[in-house]
């Protein structure tokens, strides 16, 4: 295929408009949203750090790191995206840089810490990318918030009819605008990963040193939380963090 980038554009340029649909995917979930605040105050470097958001999308993670005193750089491959993102900031007072561009390309730097939420699947060259960040922060941190989101086996697959009946039934619009291409799909090699392995060892691969991991059950616990009981049992996913340093 073409540059997978421009496909990865397009998408989320489109998706942009109603990402924040989905109060997780804003961070404006009233339970969540302070489960996340938390688990940046654990990982990251205390405040003012200075902290790249990589796949920033339309700002959650930016935003809650700059309510909590981070100096924030918010990159994002997506113009769209970051337009939300400029938008929230701005009505919200908040201060934080944004910069368009793929996660394999960026900001000069130097950071105390790299941050991303759910980028690493959708990226071409995880191990690029993980690398081009620890050149920006060489005596940082790394801190990756991932989960399993593998819903091909039968049951997941019976699930997902389920919630879609669910979801219709209260009114509840999709997550996303559509689905990546499935040409798309076999250009990302973490894209449904059954286990969080390939993300350490594509850490460990570009360098980075003294990695952990902490699962995120009380971002879980607040997922199910914000759904109907039905839909937030069956939409539970192990979420965790990957740590480690330059």
């Amino acid at each position: 295929m073409a540059d997978p980038h421009d496909e990865l554009r397009a998408f989320w340029d489109r998706d942009a408009s109603t990402y924040d649909g989905s109060p997780s995917h804003a961070g404006s979930d009233p339970v969540e949203a302070p489960m996340w605040r938390a688990a940046l105050l654990r990982h990251l470097p205390p405040p003012p750090a200075r902290v790249l958001d990589v796949g920033a999308g339309t700002g959650a993670m930016s935003l809650m790191a700059a309510e909590l005193g981070y100096r924030v750089t918010a990159l994002d491959l997506s113009p769209g995206m970051l337009a939300e993102a400029r938008k929230k900031a701005d009505r919200l007072g908040l201060d934080i840089e944004t910069v368009i561009g793929p996660a394999h390309k960026p900001p000069s730097g130097p950071f105390d810490a790299v941050l991303e939420r759910h980028l690493l699947w959708t990226t071409p060259d995880p191990p690029g990318a993980l690398r081009a960040w620890r050149s920006v922060a060489p005596e940082g941190r790394l801190v990756i918030y991932e989960g399993i989101f593998d819903r091909s086996g039968t049951r997941a697959r019976f699930e997902d009819a389920l919630i879609k009946v669910a979801r219709r039934a209260r009114g509840l619009p999709p997550d996303h605008h559509g689905e990546y291409s499935a040409e798309l799909l076999a250009a990302l090699p973490l894209a449904g990963t059954p286990s969080p392995l390939p993300l350490i060892e594509a850490v460990r691969e570009a360098g980075w040193r003294r990695i952990r991991m902490e699962r995120l059950r009380d971002v879980e616990w607040a997922r199910r939380m914000a759904s109907s009981p039905m839909i937030g049992w069956m939409l539970t996913v192990e979420r965790f963090a990957i740590l480690a340093d330059a």
